[in-house]
Order: C-alpha cells, then sequence, then structure tokens
C-alpha cells in the first residue's frame, strides 16, 4: 500500500511531561511555570502555595513531576513526601529549596524526592533536573553532593 493509508501513526509527538509546582510564593511560581514552559515538552498543570492544596492536587493530577518548596504553610513538606509518594506514586518528586545543609537533602530522598534544586541555581539547572526526575533519574545540586561526598568521606576515615 502507497500513499497516506501506509504512513504510519507513530509521527504524534510525545506527551508533555505534566508538571505542579508547590511553591508559596506566587511570584516565584509563575517564575517557574515560564522557565518550564519556554522548553519544549513541559505542561505545568497546576499551582498550589499550601500543603492542604497540594495533598488535593496531586491526588487529582497525578503529574508526572512535582517541583516542591520544603518550606510552605500548612506542615512540613518532608514530612508529605512519603504521602504523596503514595496517592501518586508515578510522581516524582523536586525539592526546590534554599536549604543547602545536606541533612535536608537526606531527609528528603529517604521521604522518597528524586532531585534536590537550590533556589540560587540557574533556571536551566531546575530544568534539567525536571528532565531527569521525569525519566525516573535522580539529580542533586553539585554543591551540595559535593558536600555530600565530601562528609561521607569524612566519615569513612583514613584510607
Amino acid at each position: 500500500m502507497s500513499g497516506p493509508e501506509a504512513e504510519s501513526n507513530d509521527t504524534t509527538a510525545p506527551q508533555p511531561v505534566r508538571v505542579v509546582l508547590a511553591e508559596d510564593h506566587q511570584v516565584v511560581r509563575r517564575g517557574l511555570q515560564l522557565i518550564l514552559e519556554a522548553e519544549p515538552g513541559f505542561e505545568v498543570v497546576g499551582q498550589v502555595g499550601n500543603i492542604a492544596s497540594l495533598r488535593t492536587c496531586v491526588r487529582e493530577l497525578a503529574p508526572d513531576v512535582l517541583v516542591l518548596d520544603l518550606n510552605m504553610p500548612g506542615g512540613l513538606a518532608l514530612d508529605v513526601i512519603p504521602e504523596l509518594r503514595t496517592q501518586a506514586p508515578d510522581t516524582q518528586i523536586v525539592v526546590l529549596t534554599m536549604e543547602a545543609d545536606v541533612a535536608f537533602v537526606r531527609q528528603a530522598r529517604r521521604a522518597g524526592a528524586l532531585g534536590y534544586v537550590l533556589k540560587e541555581s540557574a533556571d536551566t539547572e531546575v530544568v534539567h533536573a525536571v528532565h531527569l526526575a521525569a525519566a525516573g533519574e535522580p539529580y542533586v545540586n553539585r554543591h551540595v553532593a559535593a558536600r555530600l561526598v565530601f562528609e561521607r568521606t569524612l566519615s569513612e576515615g583514613p584510607d
């Protein structure tokens, strides 16, 4: 068969990565939305500014990736991560925070977050972390990762 009938249906564009932004500052949420939606393949499907709304939004939308600020009204975001992972097990979580302390990275990872980005990071780093999370790959800000490696080396003692 020749002509249009013979063409494959594989020409459809890939589905965009569906993202929910959880950040208590509206201007930061809007900035993140602009950054992500300027890149091909992202769609911000929800935005929330507190923990109660976060629970509802993730349960109802089941996004591919949740970008989560650790400091939001209504509770501790770190404490909510396991619940969110249960509600939407296919949703990957990227923490976006000012907290550079490695203890927060460890807690976030143990709770179920896949990515950890500092708010001081470049917009390209946020985009990269969300891309990786959507693919099921971990990401940690390089400065924080270096501290984690250094701490681990110190705790293991001399060679």
